[in-house]
Parts: C-alpha cells; sequence; structure tokens
C-alpha cells in the first residue's frame, strides 16, 4: 500500500472507529436544577455536617486521598540514606528529604566525588493517595510543577517521575488544568495562566461527583427535606439516578485518559455530574493493532466498553463501585456478586477447570480482569478492566511480536459519529501530545479540507496545523486578513507572532506577541517571547521592562534571567548582566545560551582563561556548538 493510501485509510478509519464506539441518544433537559451554571460550590465541610457518615469514609478513598500538603502524614514514602535517583541520561541525583516537616528535593552532580551542581526545591503538595505512586508538586508564586521524581508504593521505590526517563524536565514541567482538575478538587486557576493557582484544595470533594450543592444547601435551610428513599432530590445530583450514559460521562470526566480536546470556549471547569462530557471535551485514544494488549493507567472507562459484559448489559462503573468506600475496604465478594447476579448457576457456569477455580477461590473478577502494568507508568500494577474469557489470570491473550504493533487510527470516545473539524483537532493534538508522526498531521489536513464550515470556524486550526508541520510561510499568508487586535486566542495569536518571528517578520510579529500576552498575561512563555522580540529589535527599554516582569512574576524562569542579562550586556552593564547569567546557569548548569553568554561578557573583559573554561564547556555539552568553536578559535 503506498504511503498515500495508508494516510487516507488512516484517516477514514478514524471515523469508522468512532462511529463504531458506543451508541448515544440525543441528550434530553436534565431534571437535575444544580446544573445552572449560576449554582456555586460550597465545599466538602459543609457536605459533612449533614452527612458526616458518608464523608468519615469517603475521605479515606482514593479521591478523598488524591491530593495534600507535602507532610511526613500524606507521605507513603521512605527518606533513608539510599533514597536516591540517579539519572544516566542527563548525569544528575536526586535526594528527597524532610527538614523541620518541609518536603524538598536536592538536585546534584558530582565529578570525581565533588558536588559542581546543586539545586534545592521545595515540595508544596503531594499527589496520589498512595495505593500506587506519591508525585511531587512544587508552587512557585502560585505557578506549580512536577517534581522529577516519584515515589512507587507498590515496590517501595523512588524512581523518575513517569516519562522523565526519556526526558528529564527537572523542575520545568509544569501542571495544567487538565492535570490538576483529575487529580484534586477544582482549585482556583487564575484567568490567563497555563499553571498558576490561587486557593488550592487538598483532595477530590463530594461536589465533583454531585455538582454544585449551593441549591441543595439552600432547600435544606430552608426546611424543604424529601424522601429520597422514594422520590430523587433534584436540587443534587444523585449519580445512580443518572441515565447510563451519563453515568459513565461523570466517571469519563477523570477515567477516560486520552488526548481530550476542550470545545471552543470553554474550560476544565465547566463540566457539571449530569452533563454530557462531550459538551465541554472531547476524548480521542490512538489505536493500534495491539491495543487489547496494553493499556494506559487511566482507561478504566475504555477498557470496560470494550467488554462483552458492558455491551451486552446495562452495567456501569457504580455497579462494582461504590465510591463512597475505598477499594482497599472493599471485599472481594462485593466484585463476585456483581459478576453472579448476572451470570447466575444454572444458567452460567464457569468453564475453567475446578482446579483452576479452587485455586483461584472462585474469585471472577481476578481471574477475568487480571492486574498487570500500564503502559505510561512504571512500577505499578492494576487492575485491567477489559472483562474478557481470554484475557484472563494465567492465560493472557496472545502477544505481539515486538516492533509490528500497526496504527489503525484515532478514535474518538465521547461521541457517536466526530465532525471532519473534531477529528482534525483531534490528529494536531495526538501529533502534539502523543505521536509526533506526519501521518497524524497528514490525516488532519484530510479532516481539514473536507470541513463544511466558514473559514473562520477552521481558522484556529489551520493556524495550529501550520505550525505543527513548521511551515511559518503558510501561518503568515493566513494571518494577512486577520489583524492582530481581531485574534482572540491567546495561542493562535502567538503562533502566528511566531511565524513571522521565524520569517524574519520581527517588527510585524510584535502586535501578535502582544495581543497574545494582553489576552493570557500569566502565560511567562509568551511574555518570554514578547521580550526576544523587542531584544531583536533592540528595543533594550522595553526589554528589559518585560523579562523584570516575568521575573518577578516567576524568578525561576531561566530564559528569562538569561536574555535579561543579555539586554544588560547590550547596555554595557556587564556585572549586572553576567549576574542574571549565572543565576540561570544555577538553574541549568547545562544552559548552552547562558553559558555562551557569560564566556562573551569574560573575553570582553578580558579574562581569557574564564573564557575558555566556559566555551570548553559548552563543547563538551554540545560538541558541534559552532559558537564556542570560533570563540576558542579567536582565542
Amino acid at each position: 500500500m503506498s504511503y498515500a493510501r495508508l494516510i487516507i485509510y488512516a484517516a477514514l478509519l478514524g471515523i469508522a472507529l468512532s462511529v463504531a464506539f458506543c451508541s448515544r441518544e440525543t441528550a434530553a433537559p436534565s431534571p437535575f436544577l444544580n446544573l445552572d451554571p449560576e449554582v456555586g460550590y460550597v465545599g466538602m465541610a459543609t457536605c459533612a455536617s449533614c452527612h458526616n457518615n458518608v464523608h468519615a469514609t469517603f475521605i479515606h478513598t482514593g479521591m478523598g486521598r488524591s491530593f495534600g500538603m507535602a507532610t511526613p502524614q500524606k507521605s507513603s514514602a521512605t527518606f533513608g540514606q539510599h533514597d536516591v535517583v540517579y539519572d544516566r541520561k542527563s548525569d544528575l541525583y536526586y535526594k528527597p528529604f524532610f527538614k523541620d516537616s518541609v518536603m524538598y528535593v536536592l538536585e546534584y552532580r558530582l565529578v570525581d566525588g565533588d558536588t559542581i551542581h546543586k539545586r534545592i526545591e521545595k515540595i508544596s503538595y503531594i499527589i496520589g493517595s498512595g495505593q500506587h505512586t506519591n508525585s511531587h508538586i512544587i508552587n512557585e508564586n502560585g505557578y506549580v510543577y512536577q517534581a522529577p521524581i516519584t515515589y512507587y508504593t507498590q515496590q517501595r521505590k523512588w524512581d523518575l517521575a513517569p516519562g522523565f526517563d526519556q526526558f528529564n524536565e527537572r523542575f520545568d514541567r509544569f501542571l495544567t488544568t487538565e492535570c490538576i482538575t483529575c487529580h484534586n478538587h477544582y482549585p482556583e486557576h487564575i484567568t490567563g495562566s497555563l499553571n498558576k493557582y490561587g486557593q488550592m484544595p487538598l483532595g477530590i470533594e463530594c461536589e465533583r461527583c454531585h455538582g454544585p450543592g449551593a441549591l441543595h444547601v439552600k432547600e435544606k435551610l430552608a426546611g424543604h427535606l424529601i424522601d429520597t428513599a422514594t422520590q430523587a432530590d433534584y436540587t443534587i445530583v444523585n449519580p445512580r439516578k443518572l441515565p447510563r450514559d451519563l453515568q459513565m460521562d461523570l466517571c469519563q470526566r477523570c477515567h477516560l485518559q486520552g488526548v481530550s480536546i476542550l470545545e471552543e470556549g470553554k474550560t476544565y471547569f465547566d463540566f457539571r455530574p449530569g452533563m454530557p462530557l462531550n459538551s465541554v471535551m472531547n476524548v480521542f485514544l490512538p489505536r493500534f493493532t495491539n491495543s487489547h494488549e496494553k493499556f494506559i493507567m487511566a482507561s478504566q472507562a475504555d477498557r470496560l466498553r470494550l467488554s462483552q459484559c458492558f455491551k451486552m448489559s446495562e452495567m456501569t462503573c457504580l455497579t462494582c463501585h461504590n465510591p463512597h468506600i475505598s477499594v482497599e475496604s472493599t471485599r472481594k465478594e462485593n466484585y463476585n456478586t456483581a459478576c453472579k447476579n448476572c451470570h447466575a448457576a444454572p444458567k452460567t457456569t464457569c468453564s475453567a477447570p475446578e482446579a483452576v477455580r479452587t485455586a483461584a477461590n472462585d474469585d471472577c473478577a481476578g481471574c477475568h480482569m487480571p492486574r498487570s502494568g500500564s503502559t505510561d507508568i512504571p512500577h505499578v500494577n492494576i487492575t485491567d478492566h477489559w472483562i474478557s474469557k481470554t484475557n484472563t489470570k494465567g492465560r493472557q491473550a496472545p502477544q505481539a511480536e515486538a516492533g509490528k504493533a500497526g496504527f489503525l487510527g484515532l478514535q474518538i470516545l465521547t461521541k457517536d459519529k466526530a465532525t471532519p473539524l473534531d477529528m482534525a483537532r483531534g490528529y494536531i493534538a495526538t501529533f502534539d501530545k502523543y505521536l509526533p508522526s506526519a501521518l497524524m498531521l497528514d490525516s488532519a489536513k484530510y479532516y481539514l479540507e473536507h470541513c463544511r464550515l466558514p473559514a473562520e470556524k477552521t481558522f484556529n486550526t489551520w493556524v495550529h496545523y501550520h505550525f505543527a508541520r513548521q511551515d511559518y510561510p503558510a501561518i503568515v499568508q493566513l494571518a494577512a486578513r486577520h489583524p492582530a487586535a481581531e485574534i482572540k486566542d491567546g495561542w493562535t495569536s502567538y503562533r502566528i507572532g511566531e511565524a513571522m518571528y521565524q520569517t524574519q517578520a520581527v517588527v510585524n510579529a510584535l502586535p501578535y506577541y502582544e495581543q497574545a500576552v494582553a489576552l493570557m498575561p500569566y502565560t511567562m512563555e509568551f511574555k518570554e517571547k514578547l521580550g526576544i522580540a523587542y531584544l531583536t529589535l533592540r528595543r533594550l527599554r522595553e526589554a528589559i521592562a518585560t523579562f523584570e516582569a516575568v521575573i518577578n512574576e516567576n524568578p525561576k524562569r531561566k530564559l528569562a534571567l538569561s536574555n535579561l542579562g543579555f539586554a544588560l550586556v547590550l547596555q554595557r552593564r556587564y556585572a549586572q548582566g553576567e549576574s542574571y547569567y549565572d543565576q540561570a546557569i544555577a538553574l541549568d548548569p547545562d544552559y548552552v545560551q547562558a553559558l555562551l553568554n557569560k564566556a562573551a561578557v569574560r573575553l570582553v573583559q578580558g579574562d581569557a582563561p574564564g573564557g575558555r573554561k566556559l566555551l570548553e564547556r559548552v563543547l563538551r555539552l554540545d560538541p558541534n556548538n559552532a559558537q564556542a568553536k570560533e570563540g576558542l578559535r579567536s582565542l
């Protein structure tokens, strides 16, 4: 099959997969009154004042323990002398420790037994109940980042955080609202930022599954009581009273991991229990020929939907799970009873040999939902929610040959039928977040070309597509009829600005960068690019003011520190500029540009040995660096 035909095949298959996933009827208006966006949240303490018995067990569940302050009591980890993680790729060590009940992570590098780099970061929060992991969160003036090491509780070991073994982002992996709103109750998100938060809750709360409670509380305080044994109380969502699809959507909000894309104008805070999930966001998953064998951590809803048990019944997550009771406290009989409610003898009998059944103690769920690892989180053992006759404990499905997994297409998991624009956005996001293959972008183009929408509806996506392609001239051409002031999406404005900068039209880039900053003022990446544009144009006062604003907001931005230093050096303020280079290098000892900049200052000031030492350091990091080689030749 030719490459071009394969592209079209994969794209068309994306539609076929999306249709086949599940059947959904058009959602009727919800009878639950707290879906109204005007109804506010009251907090778990208010819920507990009337429902203390439920609250007392819920706080011990994985959801109730999902997020907390980084205290010795919250941590499940060990902190011994040998609890050190070494990353061979970056040649960095990480040592977690508590001092005066405050947690820190020490990053350091050794050369011949001497410490040549040391950075200590305070840990503010711990993510994870301890059932699988404890991950660690840094809070820098409200900007939150994941620390590079995680404690894996099942194996009782420290190791690099998921994904850091492939690319160590050190202390720069920022946590967006997509991440935070699944691992915690809704925090106060600072509008215009990617990862800045105000008030931060400590764990998932009641209203994440029941919806905002202000109306419910108001009605109860007014004496309007309802006997819920005989009728529904529509002032607050009871998930068991939702239709099956909406009940699943509630769980899928966080237990359907994949490539999620918000609908235009929506945020991750907009979903409320009882809503169709696709009214706020859609979730896509790449399918491969071995997808039945391998799965990601939070894929419970997807795996369950693949099961014949789900397809042939009306079961939901609540068939087996009581969200108010921890999994650890739930007896096996609870799950097996759910199985036997449908597979009761004599109509159904287990086909396993009696010896196998006896050895398994007639544990239906334990046999047909075996525990295994996930593809995205190391050192964990989780229950596979694909209920299968073949995928049983001790009798795994045949494994595909190594390296033979083929891409089948992108499946939308939240709709019966995706629009071409849905699929185009899904493929671009998959390219950005998961699978940087040209096939993803070719498929995105196929769908964009088949959109039958006005140009203004697809403009942002076309810009994103060309940006992923790094086809900057195409973006410049698209933007010709769209002045910066007309752009209402911060990312689109930034991408246009970056395209103009990359095509040497820096003056034209400025208004788009400025618009991006106006729309998203707490997104430091945008401000830094604006400062670089000012610097390129030698508008030094504006560049300095911009980089100083970034550093005042978040003092650990190495790019801003290095560029502020460069702007000051251009003003011949050498000592002050070099001090900012030193701050950037202290954050990242391998920051080549800051090392080159500092070497230039040393040479300008007549310190040839100091400059040579820095240039040789650059060449150890980047043996082909042309600037360093030229600098050494000049000596």
